[in-house]
């Protein structure tokens, strides 16, 4: 699992592309405080003595290098963020060396209010998170809709719950971004995740926007796209709405654009 107290970006040369963080690269084992893992197989040779003859003994050890975790942790009353979120887990796992793990937060409402706002049951194989185990993220990917604006109030009330991780400073360092869903083109697209940001800044995270990136994708304007230097976003309307493909492959593209950074961050 990831390091508690953050990551330290490394002096070497990084990468200078998404395209970087894709197959051929291994990635640098967790710091345990032990010798580290072999990611490859060896043959060592050993030489065996008995009396006045030696032979050539040869050992084969293999050690897997455990993978990068990026957790992609969300509140979604409707299922647009959790459709965003399981193809951003794509993007992630597309990426060697890398795994994206879904986490939902905390309900704040009643089953008796959900079921008179026709909010659709939860997916019983999300489990829900905890603050604490946030430190064991090597990055994060925080989705949310939108509120006037703002974050809901599920993920608000999660956030609000760090207070100890904040006070033992367990999440400085750790890269992470968002992404988002609203109601309509003026909802907030952008203000739900720069009003976010202020989080990040008091845990001293690292802020990772997707800018443009995505290249022409982010320059379409013959259809319907959510979505914004910020991050990935969806646009839901009155709720029928379903995130378009162009909306999916952008959210797909920030999982990879979040291992890319983190895999600079842990360099092999």
């Amino acid at each position: 699992m990831g390091k508690g107290g953050g990551c330290v970006p490394s002096k070497k040369k990084v990468p200078s592309s998404i395209a970087d963080a894709d197959a051929t690269d291994d990635v640098r084992p967790r710091d345990t405080g032990t010798t580290p893992p072999i990611s490859v197989e060896e043959d060592h040779t050993q030489i065996a003595s008995s009396g006045n003859a030696t032979s050539e003994v040869s050992v084969s050890a293999s050690h897997p290098v455990e993978k990068l975790k990026i957790f992609i942790v969300f509140y979604s009353m409707y299922g647009h963020v959790e459709s965003l979120a399981k193809r951003m887990k794509k993007g992630v796992d597309g990426v060697d060396g890398f795994e994206g793990i879904l986490y939902r937060v905390p309900e704040t409402l009643p089953v008796e209010v959900l079921d008179q706002m026709k909010a659709p049951p939860k997916d019983p194989s999300i489990p829900e998170i905890s603050a604490a185990e946030l430190v064991a993220a090597d990055g994060i990917l925080f989705g949310f809709p939108t509120r006037f604006g703002c974050m809901a109030a599920q993920m608000k009330a999660f956030f609000d719950s760090t207070g100890q991780l904040w006070k033992e400073q367990k999440l400085a360092g750790k890269p992470a971004g968002f992404f988002v869903s609203t109601g309509t083109q003026g909802g907030g697209q952008e203000t739900t995740a720069w009003t976010a940001i202020t989080q990040l800044a008091h845990h001293g995270m690292l802020f990772v926007p997707i800018g443009y990136t995505f290249g022409a994708g982010m320059f379409t304007i013959d259809t319907i796209r959510g979505g914004s230097p910020y991050g990935a976003g969806a646009f839901a309307g009155d709720g029928s709405r379903q995130p378009s493909e162009t909306e999916l492959a952008l959210a797909e593209h920030q999982g990879k654009y979040m291992a890319a950074t983190v895999k600079k961050l842990f360099p092999a």
